[in-house]
């Protein structure tokens, strides 16, 4: 799979494209939607914010869009860093109590604990965030 390197609408446009059908492709092959992180000893979500937001995010660099195309591998092998509240502010991440920064050679992973059913939801996928 080609993926755009530029920065022109059309490229943004195709990435996010990119995302969004392997998304669509990631959620057929794992049906119930979550894997185990070892690290944070517990299952991650994938859910519909999931997409909606990495989606956003990730379609802005080349190197985040092809971050995401290791979804399973960051799910699994990311290792918490910190823990933070989450933003009060951001209707995002109104669902969450905290969010856990966890990073995976290079790559941030972004992880929202929602209270009301005590589970993990992976929010975000970003490339090069990783402070050293």
């Amino acid at each position: 799979m080609e993926i755009p390197q530029g920065t022109s609408p059309e490229e943004l446009k195709a990435r996010k494209k990119i995302i969004a059908d392997y998304y669509a492709q990631w959620c057929t092959e794992h049906p119930d939607k979550k894997v185990w992180n070892k690290s944070l000893n517990a299952y991650i979500y994938v859910k519909y914010q999931s997409l909606n937001e990495t989606k956003g995010q990730a379609s802005v660099s080349y190197d985040s869009t092809k971050a995401v195309l290791r979804l399973t591998e960051i799910l699994e092998k990311a290792v918490v860093a910190k823990i933070k509240p989450a933003k009060k502010n951001d209707k995002n991440q109104k669902a969450y109590d905290q969010m856990v920064f966890m990073y995976y050679n290079g790559i941030r992973l972004l992880v929202g604990h929602q209270t009301s059913k005590d589970e993990f939801v992976q929010y975000c996928i970003t490339a090069n965030k990783e402070k050293k």
